[in-house]
């Protein structure tokens, strides 16, 4: 009997975690991929009895950890979900940066995203139906002082997931740019955060990862690509629109 397969990645925590948590229901196997094998080994028991988890321990900042994950999608799948959440940020002025760093999340963030979609994409249009998320944020709307990088990667998966959609929709293919703001997940207590107060921020700003992912899954079947989660987050997002076309000349 065919599967419904899902795959996953940034799959050991956060909103990634979640989102193997939420698909569980609507799939029979998971390929989560993430670094950390001993957290993917935890979730895949933790699932078990609703869905077949298969870890998959890779570095998608890598050509190696991509072509693993390939690899899985190729023998674990076809896949009907691709999920496209691992990253991280640095924080800091661009002027005083770790310029590998930033390049290690251009990798992550633009490379492995493009590739898997390659990847997974045939076998959706083969099919005529298939889901694509790939996770960005409220920085794709709003410029952010210290993590330039970071948003100009985020409106990079903005852009592509748009112009993907206007490809992919005929052939009953979803793709949606899922963009949170301040979420409650590890991201913020990485080294790279250690100067970052979360405190300054109300707790009001601020989403629970199980609130984001289920706002994504919702508005899956809905036509709409870009999905700001949160009335506060789309009022940020409304303003920063309105400030960016006040500043056109």
């Amino acid at each position: 009997m065919e599967k419904t397969v899902a795959l996953v990645t940034g799959a050991s925590s956060g909103i990634g975690e979640q989102y193997c948590r939420a698909l569980a229901a609507r799939c029979d196997r998971i390929i989560a991929v993430a670094r950390r094998g001993e957290r993917l080994r935890a979730l895949a028991d933790d699932l078990a009895g609703q869905a077949e988890v298969v870890p998959v321990v890779a570095d998608l900042g890598t050509v190696e950890g991509v072509a693993r994950t390939l690899e899985a999608l190729r023998q674990r799948g076809p896949v009907r979900y691709l999920v496209n959440n691992a990253g991280f940020s640095t924080l800091g002025p661009v002027a005083r940066s770790d310029i590998a760093r930033e390049l290690d999340m251009v990798r992550l963030h633009i490379d492995a995203c493009v590739s898997l979609c390659r990847g997974a994409l045939p076998f959706m249009l083969e099919a005529g139906a298939g889901y694509i998320v790939n996770v960005a944020s409220v920085g794709v709307f709003v410029p952010m002082r210290s993590t330039a990088v970071y948003g100009a990667c985020k409106a990079f998966l903005a852009s592509y997931s748009q112009s993907l959609q206007e490809e992919v929709a005929a052939a009953g293919i979803a793709v949606q740019c899922l963009c949170p703001g301040l979420t409650h997940t590890g991201i913020h207590h990485t080294e790279e955060f250690a100067g970052f107060d979360k405190s300054r921020f109300p707790e009001a700003m601020w989403m629970d990862v199980p609130a984001v992912v289920d706002a994504s899954l919702a508005a899956l079947d809905s036509g709409r690509v870009l999905v700001v989660p949160g009335e506060h987050n789309l009022q940020l997002v409304r303003e920063g629109l309105q400030g960016q076309l006040d500043s056109i000349q």
